[in-house]
């Protein structure tokens, strides 16, 4: 896996104490289903599989992930 943006939709918000530390440099959005966006630079598949992890040990429910285009940010309807 090279450097690549991605987009993790997990189920739920998340608390701003993770979203500050665990996620630094990550944006973190949330849709108008109550879903949580994280897109950010993953840049090998340690570093996925980490938040993966991190996610399942606080047992968010990980909904998808989703590569993003490196010119396309944000995703389509988030806000």
């Amino acid at each position: 896996m090279h450097d690549q943006t991605v987009e993790i939709v997990v189920g739920g918000p998340l608390s701003a104490d993770l979203v500050a530390t665990a996620l630094e440099g990550f944006a973190v959005t949330t849709d108008e289903q109550g879903r949580t966006h994280v897109v950010g630079p993953v840049p090998d598949q340690a570093r996925l599989i980490g938040l993966l992890a991190m996610f399942d040990g606080l047992h968010v429910t990980v909904i998808s992930v989703n590569p993003i285009d490196d010119e396309d940010s944000h995703p389509r309807g988030v806000t």
